[in-house]
């Protein structure tokens, strides 16, 4: 007798492996530009090294706990809707979309204050070392832009649920996507900020 195919152990809905194959491709974009970065910085013996413990890494630091708590809440608002509460995960999930806007809230006020107070550019900054501007706002920009783009979606998710809308599956891809998004955050911050302590 043929084997149903939900009891597979392959069995995964299209949307769920559609956004791993969409993950699996973006790591690759990461991977490429964390790879160029640690290039130029092993080969470039005058790389900069700008961040000071404090203010610069604390609130790095900061930012990196607020991202984190909002994959916690990421996980509460699958684990609600698992239990079939579509109000309690509209509301962890209204939690991490304010957790991912302060992330990126924060993120912008970092790039003002190395920008007009520390003269860091993409093309310029006070070290003549160019390739650390562009490297440093490509790759933190390329993340932000990420973060922008899961709080979007998680909105369009939020707001679709109380009608109905979005499935448990939904819920749980959008986390995937959130999740990733975390993860990448966690090799940037070392290999960007904590390798780069003034001093």
């Amino acid at each position: 007798m043929a084997a149903h195919a939900s009891s597979s152990p392959f069995h995964i809905g299209s949307k769920k492996f559609g956004m791993w194959l969409f993950l699996i491709s973006d790591s690759l974009t990461f991977a490429t530009f964390l790879m160029a970065y640690t290039y130029l910085r092993m080969s470039s013996p005058n790389w900069p090294a700008p961040f000071a413990f404090s203010p610069s890494i604390v609130f790095s630091t900061f930012m990196t706990l607020v991202l984190l708590t909002s994959s916690l809440t990421m996980v509460l608002g699958v684990h609600a809707m698992q239990k079939g509460k579509r109000s309690a995960a509209v509301r962890w999930i209204l939690a991490t979309m304010a957790g991912g806007a302060a992330f990126v809230g924060l993120h912008l006020t970092e790039w003002r204050h190395l920008m007009v107070d520390e003269n860091v550019l993409p093309w310029s900054n006070p070290w003549n070392e160019p390739m650390f501007g562009a490297t440093f706002f490509t790759l933190t920009g390329l993340h932000m832009v990420h973060v922008t783009a899961g709080v979007i979606y998680l909105g369009i998710v939020a707001a679709g649920l109380p009608r109905g809308r979005f499935s448990e599956e939904d819920v749980e891809v959008s986390g995937l996507y959130w999740h990733f998004v975390d993860l990448v955050w966690m090799f940037i911050f070392p290999l960007v900020y904590l390798m780069s302590v003034k001093g």
